[in-house]
């Protein structure tokens, strides 16, 4: 059973049969523990051999049980050791259809459109990934493989199959937003080489790409992301910053982190032609983001009185299920004036 790790989508093998092995464990109380003594002994070292994944699956479950799911432990077939941390270990031995499907690229890349409110015409579309192979959400699928410890395996394929889309289908001089997790980016030259070197490939213009930071990340480091938006930049890419007044995206961050373009969180859209408090907000998003030279975009627009009065309020871009929705071919927009 091959599987990827954690880092940048190099791959690891989980052998259908092996040894487990196990280092000294902190919890002595732990019930493996007390199996692992009654089993052949290397030094510090614990080895369990398995003859089966289920089997390897209930010795994984029983050290998460145990608490002790950071436990690095190393799997031994005839020719590698490999080191992989129990939880991820567990969580890829758990859903075996999700470990394929990041694995083998088991999905595509749907596009939804985001038009010009000033005169209705495509700006760009949004890539969004969705699996192909099982009926699995996309947020579950990222949920896992933060999990599993195959995000950054993950990121960097979606990555790859939004650049795909964009050259096969989306026309030169529309452009194409695609979501990327920051976590997955420890050092932005290195780990962004693979997504750099895929643009040159399907020779995109990279002034046609905005990389959005997704919202299901908290950003502690904010000189961290500061680094990774300036590559993307360096590169000739543009950035978005999403769900701006939700989460760690702030009015006060924007200035730190002058990207191109905002995308304004879709709590404050919805109603927003007839809730003061959000209308509020939008008006104090506007002025800074004309102050700082960022384009703003209204997400998750679903009526013609949302689309209408954020048009009149100056919003640039729009997006949502009142213009059209996520497929895996393009599509006017069906906002009319």
């Amino acid at each position: 059973m091959e599987n990827p790790c954690q880092y940048c989508g190099t791959s690891i093998s989980i052998p259908e049969k092996g040894t487990l092995i196990v280092k000294s464990l902190d919890n002595k109380a732990s019930s493996l523990y007390r199996t692992l003594l009654e089993v052949e002994s290397q030094g510090t070292n614990h080895l369990f051999q398995y003859e089966s994944l289920q089997e390897l699956k209930g010795v994984a479950a029983t050290l998460v049980e145990d608490g002790l799911e950071e436990q690095l432990v190393s799997l031994k077939s005839a020719t590698s050791t490999q080191p992989i941390l129990v939880q991820h270990l567990y969580e890829r031995l758990t859903y075996p259809e999700m470990t394929a499907t990041i694995e083998e690229g088991w999905f595509t890349t749907h596009l939804q459109p985001i038009v010009h409110l000033s005169d209705h015409s495509i700006f760009g579309y949004e890539a969004l990934l969705r699996p192909t192979h099982y009926e699995i959400n996309p947020m579950q699928l990222f949920s896992f493989a933060q999990r599993a410890g195959l995000h950054s395996m993950l990121d960097q394929k979606a990555r790859e199959e939004a650049v795909k889309k964009k050259a096969e289908l989306i026309p030169k001089g529309q452009k194409c937003f695609i979501n990327f997790l920051p976590s997955t980016i420890y050092a932005p030259e290195h780990c962004l080489s693979h997504t750099f070197s895929i643009v040159n490939r399907y020779n995109v213009n990279p002034a046609e790409l905005v990389f959005e930071v997704v919202e299901t990340e908290a950003i502690d480091d904010v000189d961290h992301l500061k680094r990774i938006l300036r590559t993307y930049q360096t590169f000739g890419m543009e950035v978005a910053l999403d769900d701006v007044g939700a989460g760690f995206s702030t009015l006060e961050r924007l200035s730190l982190l002058t990207p191109q373009l905002v995308k304004i969180d879709r709590s404050f859209i919805t109603d927003c032609h007839q809730d003061e408090s959000k209308q509020q907000f939008l008006k104090e998003v506007i002025d800074i983001a004309n102050q700082l030279e960022i384009s703003v975009l209204g997400e998750g627009i679903e009526t013609k009185e949302e689309y209408e009065w954020l048009k009149q309020l100056g919003v640039h871009y729009a997006q949502g299920y009142y213009i059209g929705k996520p497929s895996p071919y393009l599509m006017e927009a069906i906002a009319t004036q």
